[in-house]
């Protein structure tokens, strides 16, 4: 099913706004008051910043110094009761503070005061700063722009009805109810609304990930989102750039039609060409592939007739693979496959690898599945291409995996691990998936 273009009206890639982002940056940052003195039947949950059952004026006092500063003191007329006294807007706040394991005063539940302080300060700052401008993000939504529309539409007077579940753990195991899930999600490193492509703002449990598609959105904008998320075929107007789950529903297929269609011109012609994968081919014809896959879809040309150089067509792959929004191994698994290549002990390293794969949604573990059978097949020619799983997992490694931290250094450590996963995966491919 080739891709349906229209001349009048063009892919454009979303415009993220930076607007709350930008007050996520301004936001107040946390400032502990300690105490100085010895504080008795102090909670062990809690460090230096509680304070004992002080009066809310004496807390008041010692917050006055800054914006951001807290403490937590026990209630004078509930003993045994706790609140964190958190200074913003030039004013002291005062929250009941819970513990069951995790810090919490609201919903979201935190692993540290420090965490749930900053989250909160973030939350005050941007709600205070732009609550008319959030009452309007869904507006104009880019929703029906990038490919998450459904084929059977709403009736226009439900079009704006909250019709999405919401869920923190179980689902239908079957995935047969016809009503995607949207679950309350982490995400790592910033990330924008798909519905309203403003900046999904905290720490933690910023938005919702929809457990079919991958949809990532606010909790508000979640309401104005349809109860199918199957993908309007005519609105996923790329291949490349596509999220992987968005793309397999929208042409009901297994996989995304690049992959498939590379590997078998690959296997057909390529397998004892010399430094396969390793070596680059030119970047304007790889670039020529990409446009033909986003203009044609499975009628895209690829064949020696159009580019005699397989270079072309591995580069092409490796383009689609880096190019992904969300990474085949997905920022969410990561840490679990970046685990297991650090596990010195074989099995239990095959059995961590196991359980990492588990938590990739269907159409990236399938996708992942095929590559690596792939590779496996492209080592059993090492003679002739001098390509054997570790040259491959130095390609592939930083190509199919993306490292959710904003910090460089943690990111650069952990190439060799990215490179030790994929060589792993190919090795042990028949067992593993």
């Amino acid at each position: 099913m080739a891709l349906t273009l229209f001349d009048t009206d063009e892919y454009r890639p979303p415009v993220w706004k930076s607007y709350l982002y930008q007050l996520q940056q301004e936001a107040p940052h946390p400032r502990r008051i300690t105490c100085t003195c010895e504080v008795e039947n102090r909670p062990k949950y809690y460090g230096r910043e509680f304070h004992g059952m002080i009066s809310r004026e004496a807390a008041d006092q010692l917050l006055s110094v800054a914006e951001g500063s807290y403490l937590i003191r026990e209630s004078q007329r509930q003993p045994g009761t706790y609140t964190l006294a958190l200074r913003f807007g030039s004013q002291t706040r005062n929250f009941r503070l819970y513990y069951d394991g995790k810090h919490f005063v609201g919903e979201k539940r935190f692993e540290s005061i420090h965490d749930l302080v900053t989250d909160g300060l973030i939350t005050l700052y941007i709600e205070t700063k732009a609550a008319e401008y959030i009452a309007k993000m869904t507006i104009n939504p880019i929703y029906e722009h990038i490919g998450y529309t459904t084929l059977n539409r709403e009736p226009a007077y439900k079009k704006h009805m909250p019709v999405l579940k919401e869920t923190h753990d179980e689902r239908d195991p079957t995935g047969q109810d016809g009503v995607s899930e949207k679950r309350v999600h982490t995400f790592r490193g910033p990330h924008w609304c798909e519905y309203c492509a403003n900046f999904m703002w905290g720490l933690i449990a910023q938005g919702v990930k929809c457990a079919d598609c991958g949809l990532n959105v606010h909790k508000q904008c979640s309401k104005m989102v349809p109860n199918d998320c199957k993908p309007d075929l005519k609105h996923v107007k790329k291949v490349y750039s596509c999220d992987l789950t968005t793309l397999v529903k929208a042409h009901t297929m297994k996989r995304p039609m690049v992959v498939d269609m590379c590997v078998r011109e690959i296997e057909s012609r390529g397998l004892n060409s010399e430094g396969l994968y390793r070596v680059s081919g030119f970047s304007d014809l790889i670039e020529d592939v990409k446009m033909a896959f986003d203009r044609d879809g499975e009628k895209a040309d690829i064949s020696v007739n159009m580019y005699e150089d397989i270079n072309i067509i591995t580069g092409a792959l490796k383009l689609y693979f880096r190019d992904l929004p969300i990474p085949l191994i997905t920022y969410d698994a990561y840490p679990k496959f970046i685990e297991s290549a650090k596990i010195m002990d074989p099995d239990e390293q095959l059995e961590t690898l196991h359980e990492a794969l588990k938590l990739l949604p269907p159409a990236h573990c399938e996708t992942l599945r095929y590559l690596m059978a792939h590779l496996k097949r492209v080592t059993l020619h090492e003679k002739e291409n001098l390509m054997n799983a570790e040259n491959l997992g130095i390609v592939f490694g930083p190509t199919l995996m993306r490292s959710p931290e904003l910090d460089a250094m943690a990111a650069l450590n952990d190439i060799r691990y990215q490179r030790l996963v994929v060589e792993l995966l190919i090795k042990n491919e028949d067992i593993l998936f």
